[in-house]
C-alpha cells in the first residue's frame, strides 16, 4: 500500500446539488469539515477521491474531469485510498482526519452525477476532521509515521 501522496484539489460547493469548485486551499475544522462547504457539519465531514480512480473512469468513458467534478472535497494522487481501514488517521497538510467510511451504502440516494457517472459511492473515502488545519494543493497526504506518534491515537 502506498502510504503517502499529494493533494491536487481542495473543493467545495455552497449547495449539495452543485458541482464542487477547486478553490486550491481551505481550512479543515475539527468536528465540522471544510469551511464553507455544503457538507460541513454532517456525519461525513470530508470526502476524498483518488486521481487514479478518476483517470480510470475518464479513460473508460472518454471524458475529462477536474478536481471537484465528482463532488469530492479533496482529490489526491499517489496514495492508495481504497486500502485505508476504517479508523485510520490521515495527515492532510496541517490537518488530521479519521476515516469513517469507504464508499456509500448503495441503498442510500446519491444526488450528484458528473456526465452520468458517480464515483464517491464506490471509490470515495469519508472522514471526520480530528485536528484543524489548512490544506492546500501540493500538500502531502498520508498515514502518520508510527515511529513519530506519541502513545496512541484514539481519535
Amino acid at each position: 500500500m502506498k502510504r503517502q501522496g499529494t493533494v491536487i484539489g481542495v473543493c467545495l460547493s455552497q449547495k449539495r446539488t452543485d458541482p464542487k469548485k477547486n478553490i486550491g486551499t481551505g481550512l479543515l475544522q475539527a468536528g465540522w469539515g471544510l469551511e464553507g462547504d455544503s457538507h460541513a457539519g454532517t456525519e461525513k465531514e470530508i470526502s476524498l477521491l483518488a486521481e487514479e480512480e478518476v483517470q480510470a473512469l475518464c479513460r473508460e468513458f472518454n471524458i475529462t474531469a477536474e478536481p471537484g467534478s465528482f463532488a469530492e472535497n479533496i482529490r489526491t494522487e499517489g496514495i492508495d485510498l481504497s486500502a485505508l481501514p476504517i479508523g485510520a488517521t490521515l495527515q492532510i497538510g496541517k490537518a488530521k482526519l479519521q476515516v469513517v467510511q469507504i464508499g456509500k451504502d448503495p441503498t442510500q440516494p446519491h444526488t450528484y452525477r458528473y456526465r452520468g457517472h458517480s464515483l464517491l459511492p464506490v471509490k470515495g473515502v469519508f472522514g471526520r476532521v480530528i485536528e484543524s488545519g489548512e490544506v492546500k494543493m501540493g500538500d502531502l497526504v498520508g498515514l502518520p509515521n508510527p515511529s513519530k506518534m506519541q502513545g496512541g491515537d484514539n481519535g
